[in-house]
């Protein structure tokens, strides 16, 4: 029958254009629609062209500005406070200690140096000592110095103090006494008390003279603690 041939020409025709269609689509084959996939990475994106940065040591270029490691602050790297100057302390005090060994000298004596800056300022170190001249500091008198314990970092704020303790070897017996050494004992107005970095600063007693044997002293360093 015409019309039964038609309908099977129209069916084959059909089942063409749809054959035709799966193809330009392109389907997998497992039968499912494949989205065109990207192309694969080249050879040049697998491999780091010359010269570029690969994590190992190189040349110039081979770090870029945001992993450049900054350089530390100076005020970081310092701590803050300088060391003080012979502008920015005094020696305000010399007190006899309270604890001092036997005799009729001055045993021992407390040493107070006062921060008179406006700004904060470090001290560290041991004092050294001299008896003071008659009004010539080339005729000072040096004291040997031993000393006791260990230096740490004193920070002074503005009218903030440290002190040391001076022991010296004390004048023993009644009147003007005598040293054990045999030696003449010393006596001095005045001494010479020096402060690491900050030059030297002359003091009297508070009560009496620097009355010594043998021209030597034990001493703390400079401490925010005051000795006895």
């Amino acid at each position: 029958m015409q019309y039964a041939a038609g309908v099977r020409q129209t069916v084959a025709a059909l089942v063409a254009a749809v054959a035709t269609t799966a193809l330009v689509a392109g389907c997998t084959p497992s039968g499912e629609d494949g989205a065109p996939q990207p192309a694969g990475p080249s050879q040049s994106a697998q491999s780091p062209a010359p010269g570029a940065a690969t994590g190992g040591s190189g040349g110039a270029g081979s770090a870029t500005p945001a992993a450049q490691a900054s350089p530390a602050s100076p005020t970081a790297a310092g701590g803050g406070a300088k060391p003080c100057t012979v502008k920015e302390v005094k020696v305000t005090e010399a007190r006899q200690a309270a604890v001092r060994p036997p005799g009729t000298g001055t045993g021992a004596a407390v040493i107070t140096v006062a921060n008179t800056s406006k700004s904060t300022c470090t001290l560290q170190g041991f004092p050294t000592v001299a008896g003071a001249g008659n009004g010539s500091p080339d005729k000072n008198v040096p004291l040997a110095t031993t000393p006791s314990g260990s230096a740490t970092t004193v920070s002074l704020a503005p009218g903030a103090k440290a002190w040391t303790k001076l022991t010296f070897v004390n004048v023993q017996g009644e009147a003007d006494g005598y040293c054990a050494s045999g030696a003449t004992p010393a006596s001095f107005p005045t001494l010479v008390v020096g402060v690491p970095g900050a030059g030297a600063h002359q003091i009297a007693l508070d009560d009496g003279v620097f009355a010594l044997c043998d021209n030597k002293a034990t001493v703390t360093a400079y401490s925010a603690a005051k000795p006895s």
